[in-house]
């Protein structure tokens, strides 16, 4: 008989009633990375009209919500991490008057969009930036900036700080006769929160795009946006190195204790929480969120729900699953995770629930192409928010771009050494429409990425004829969210040895349902009367994936659950 070895921490998260919580507790989120969606216009890179054709898509794999990366005017040394203009569209995405259809169209299919908040800097670019070099007295304050050190007669810059797209922190400019600060590439830098014009600034930005109909903002790089306090005279401290790493340039070489995660970030992303409140006021309609971008540690990511006075982000990202989930993970390590978020939520908050986006290796590519359906059964089965990259529900993988061919600043800052390592070209090639022409994401000749070579096989097209793909396995998952267990139940997460992941949902008066998940490769018998209580003796398949030899609607005894290697199901009681 299979030993039992079940986690002695159990979880039973009780959610509040729905007719106290707003329409994201439960929602859907889908990112979408607008170059590589859909080419409406044939210039091989995606649009916000490519966007707005492809929105029947999202209502049919029952999507809530959809954030956009940054559609902002931008001269694309970040692809738009970098904005001239807050206040527009970029041209390459389209006009203003696309974005008023997109959201015309998505408010008719009740989908909500969400912005991409870029608040840590601007593009150099930008008129802002521009006015605050060239000394105007309004703007000189509105980034950072210091006149450096001068070291044996030659000028060097304030201290050691190195950027997230390696070297110095701190780039010259000869109209200043000063450095300014920037955390990633030298044409972003930073703005200063502690002027308070600024926060003045970009609380208007959030305000202008929530009245153009924006339902919320995903925010940015938070931890980035607040630096320590420079001293009496203006300076700031060195940061201490990382023993570990020897590249002087590599920004792991130091230990960031200066550069993130400060006190007053907190601080201000409440007050841009303020901001989504005053505007909820005054248009009335369903809540509007804020999705918060923050790889911290998590006691600091349970304060971005707020402090007990100040509301904060409803979605501060759960990167626990993305970050920490290998390839050679085991069943304990899933449950660890899972619990590490559940169990440290503030009381009364929602879980969020991630495996993928643009700056991260596909699932399938991380953890294999075996683990997408399990993957998705997580994202889709634990209570609260689930977060779809696009492409993930299709099974999409990474795509090799060689050195030549790598257009991503945060590898083509490196060498072709190291570029591999730190690309994230890979995962933001064109989406698999079908198996047409670039995979029907463009007619173009050529893409601004290359498609991936698979995509005959990987796409929505051929994948909705086929009974257990990706994608129909992911409709189905997202159809069962609708059940009132899944939306307001109960939930028990266990791993039963170092195989297998379990959690069940359950609700008085209601079918419970019980996710089993073999992450490995031997066959395994589990009982789960001795993991759960209160479970009929039979259960019944509800959904199965293609390594299942049991079909849906297939019942089992509880107390003998067959499962093939990476077999991933979901049962219910009867």
């Amino acid at each position: 008989m299979f030993k039992l070895l079940v986690l002695s921490c159990l979880l039973a998260l009780v959610l509040p009633s729905l007719a106290e919580v707003g329409w994201w507790r439960t929602g859907q989120f889908y990112q979408i990375y607008p170059r590589s969606y859909k080419d409406s216009d044939g210039d091989g890179v995606g649009d916000l009209n490519g966007v707005t054709q492809q929105l029947a898509y999202l209502k049919e794999i029952g999507v809530t919500a959809t954030w956009l990366s940054p559609i902002f005017t931008s001269p694309m040394a970040d692809f738009g991490y970098d904005v001239a203009d807050l206040y527009n569209i970029d041209p390459i995405f389209g006009t203003m008057a696309d974005f008023d259809a997109l959201v015309a169209r998505a408010k008719e299919l009740d989908i909500k969009i969400i912005l991409d908040f870029v608040p840590n800097h601007t593009s150099d670019e930008c008129e802002w930036f521009i006015r605050s070099e060239n000394g105007e007295e309004q703007y000189k304050d509105f980034y950072v900036w210091h006149t450096g050190k001068v070291v044996n007669g030659i000028r060097q810059p304030p201290n050691n700080w190195i950027s997230v797209f390696r070297g110095s922190m701190w780039t010259w400019s000869e109209k200043r006769q000063a450095y300014y600060l920037h955390q990633f590439h030298a044409k972003q830098p930073d703005l200063n929160y502690r002027n308070p014009d600024v926060v003045d600034a970009m609380k208007e930005v959030l305000r202008f795009w929530l009245r153009k109909g924006a339902y919320g903002f995903r925010i940015d790089a938070v931890p980035h946006v607040f630096e320590v306090p420079a001293d009496a005279d203006g300076n700031w401290p060195d940061e201490p190195r990382n023993e570990a790493v020897s590249d002087p340039e590599d920004y792991t070489y130091l230990q960031h204790v200066y550069t993130t995660d400060q006190p007053e970030t907190l601080e201000l992303v409440y007050a841009f929480r303020d901001v989504i409140e005053e505007i909820d006021a005054e248009l009335g309609g369903d809540d509007r969120v804020l999705l918060t971008e923050a790889y911290s540690p998590l006691e600091t990511l349970m304060q971005y729900y707020g402090n007990g006075t100040h509301l904060g982000s409803q979605i501060p990202f759960n990167f626990n699953l993305l970050a920490n989930i290998h390839y050679n993970s085991d069943a304990y390590h899933y449950s660890e995770l899972i619990h590490n978020w559940l169990d440290n939520m503030p009381e009364g908050q929602v879980a969020n629930w991630v495996f993928g986006n643009h700056d991260q290796s596909r699932i399938g590519s991380r953890l294999g192409a075996d683990r997408i359906d399990a993957c998705n059964m997580i994202i889709l089965g634990l209570p609260g928010v689930s977060v779809t990259y696009q492409g993930e529900e299709t099974g999409m993988t990474d795509v090799y771009i060689s050195w030549e061919d790598t257009v991503d600043p945060q590898a083509c800052q490196s060498n072709e050494q190291e570029f591999e390592r730190l690309t994230r070209d890979p995962v933001r090639t064109p989406f698999q429409w079908s198996d047409e022409q670039n995979a029907g994401f463009s007619n173009a000749s050529v893409t601004w990425l290359p498609v991936a070579s698979d995509y005959k096989l990987v796409n929505v097209k051929k994948e909705r004829g086929v009974a257990l793909s990706h994608l129909n396995i992911y409709k189905q998952l997202r159809a069962l969210r609708d059940e009132p267990t899944l939306k307001q139940g109960d939930v028990t997460v266990v791993a039963i040895g170092p195989n297998v992941l379990a959690f069940k949902r359950s609700l008085t008066g209601q079918k419970s349902y019980i996710t089993v998940i073999n992450i490995n490769d031997d066959v395994e018998s589990i009982n789960l009367d001795s993991v759960f209580t209160s479970i009929s003796s039979q259960l019944q398949y509800v959904v199965v994936n293609d390594k299942s030899v049991r079909r849906k609607n297939d019942l089992t005894f509880a107390n003998s659950v067959l499962l093939m290697p990476k077999e991933a199901v979901v049962l219910s009681t009867v």
